[in-house]
């Protein structure tokens, strides 16, 4: 899948909020508004995973080389993941909705 075609906007499954795709090279994984993602991804930006389920975000780090980080867990299987938080787009995470995972 070409990064063109992954790099689309997409209604939040969680709160219904339209999202815009990132504009900086990247594509967005997670909703800005409420930090939900969806377990769609076997490998970053494969989308071939068929679980579907929403992934409620749990968790604030930060990591060397990687700055901070929102660690999601599927809702459905359970399964863990971390994705960089979205700072240079046009639509920014939520910085009240990351305090508050401190």
């Amino acid at each position: 899948m070409s990064r063109q075609k992954e790099n689309t906007g997409f209604v939040c499954g969680y709160c219904g909020r339209e999202v815009a795709p990132v504009n900086n090279g990247s594509y967005r994984n997670h909703c800005p508004f409420c930090l939900f993602s969806k377990h769609v991804d076997e490998l970053p930006g494969d989308r071939m995973n068929k679980c579907r389920g929403l992934m409620e975000p749990i968790d604030l780090r930060q990591k060397s080389g990687k700055g901070f980080q929102v660690v999601h867990r599927c809702l459905r299987c359970g399964f863990e993941r971390v994705n960089k938080v979205a700072e240079n787009t046009m639509q920014p995470d939520n910085i009240e909705r990351l305090i508050e995972l401190c």
